[in-house]
């Protein structure tokens, strides 16, 4: 079990997170992983493979890295034969499967993850492993990239592909195929159509916003194209500046979907690992600092809280990846190695776009 004697420099963030605090937000989603490697929600509620992903990336910059392998496994264990996994599975149950479908995002995001666990531990034996399971995840995903790069949301329970994009989903897929690529770049093993797909799926982030579904009252299909690495540079700074006075509500957080009067820690966090990467620290400090009130007593973190009318956190659960993103977001600020390879794009492939693209 981390101590606050174990906790690395990186995880503490003064008006953030002490040691001791770091200590026990990384004993509580170590708390809610099965003995099986799975980490749900919460214990009772359901796992997602893209948030179970997350939890154990923050693992890895506590140091809980057997923790995280575990997490991994579990993965490796219960992939479906075409490469996927469902989108829910009742308190990590791999035999209480309650959502059948099969969604693009979830599924890539292990690439991510295989990566900063490799970066964090160095762990060759790891990555042989876990490469047939990431090689088939992505296969998976670019089965649903259509023809104008953008990726269909998810296939159905029976198979049916659903072709309509999301934004936010197909962000965090172009970061994951960078990972993926990463990965195969390590292990010699090139795989150039990845490449061609993820730059075919760059551009389409970047230029073609109607080829994606419209989401934009939520605050991750503002963000999320920066934190993905789609959107660099003056473009990232002013795609940013444009809608923050619609999103981030000063000294409480950042807005999950307009015109809610809610607030929610997971967004605040990614948004503050989205401005880090652009090189805007201090405005990541501010919104990470705004977000303490969602803090609870046992260190574990509130989903969100409404700051209108009857004001209360909403819902009533503490989430493993609210509190797993606060660990990643802390860890980039903190200048953790694996954390800031993986979302600041070191060692991740540039310049994939095409020459011509319609």
């Amino acid at each position: 079990m981390t101590s606050p004697e174990r906790i690395a420099e990186h995880l503490v963030l003064p008006g953030v997170l002490t040691a001791e605090q770091a200590a026990e937000t990384v004993a509580g989603i170590l708390a809610a992983q099965r003995e099986d490697g799975a980490i749900p929600w919460f214990r009772g509620h359901h796992l997602d493979p893209w948030d179970h992903t997350e939890a154990a990336m923050a693992l890895d910059t506590a140091g809980e890295h057997e923790a995280a392998a575990r997490a991994y496994a579990w993965l490796a264990r219960h992939q479906n034969t075409d490469g996927s996994w469902y989108a829910a599975y009742h308190d990590g149950d791999p035999d209480d499967v309650t959502d059948r479908g099969r969604e693009s995002n979830f599924v890539a995001y292990i690439a991510v993850g295989v990566w900063h666990h490799y970066l964090s531990t160095g762990d060759d034996a790891f990555l042989d492993r876990m490469w047939p399971v990431v090689y088939a995840a992505v296969e998976f995903v670019l089965g649903l990239q259509q023809p104008g790069g953008q990726i269909g949301w998810k296939r159905e329970a029976d198979g049916t592909p659903v072709t309509d994009a999301l934004l936010t989903g197909s962000s965090s897929i172009h970061q994951a195929l960078r990972c993926a690529l990463a990965i195969a770049e390590e292990r010699e093993e090139p795989q150039p159509d990845w490449e061609l797909a993820a730059g075919a799926l760059g551009h389409a982030i970047r230029r073609h916003p109607e080829r994606f579904l419209d989401k934009s009252r939520y605050s991750m299909d503002w963000y999320y194209p920066v934190l993905g690495g789609a959107v660099t540079g003056p473009e990232a700074k002013a795609r940013i500046d444009a809608r923050w006075d619609d999103f981030v509500v000063p000294g409480l957080g950042v807005r999950c979907v307009l015109p809610n009067p809610w607030v929610t820690g997971g967004e605040s966090c990614e948004l503050a690992l989205t401005l880090w990467a652009m090189g805007e620290s201090d405005r990541a400090l501010d919104i990470l600092t705004s977000i303490g009130h969602l803090r609870a007593a046992n260190g574990a973190y509130w989903t969100g809280y409404v700051f209108e009318g009857n004001r209360a956190f909403w819902p009533e659960e503490q989430t493993t990846w609210t509190a797993g993103s606060l660990l990643l977001a802390v860890a980039a600020l903190g200048g953790d190695e694996a954390t800031v390879a993986v979302f600041g794009g070191e060692r991740l492939p540039r310049g994939l776009e095409p020459d011509c693209c319609a």
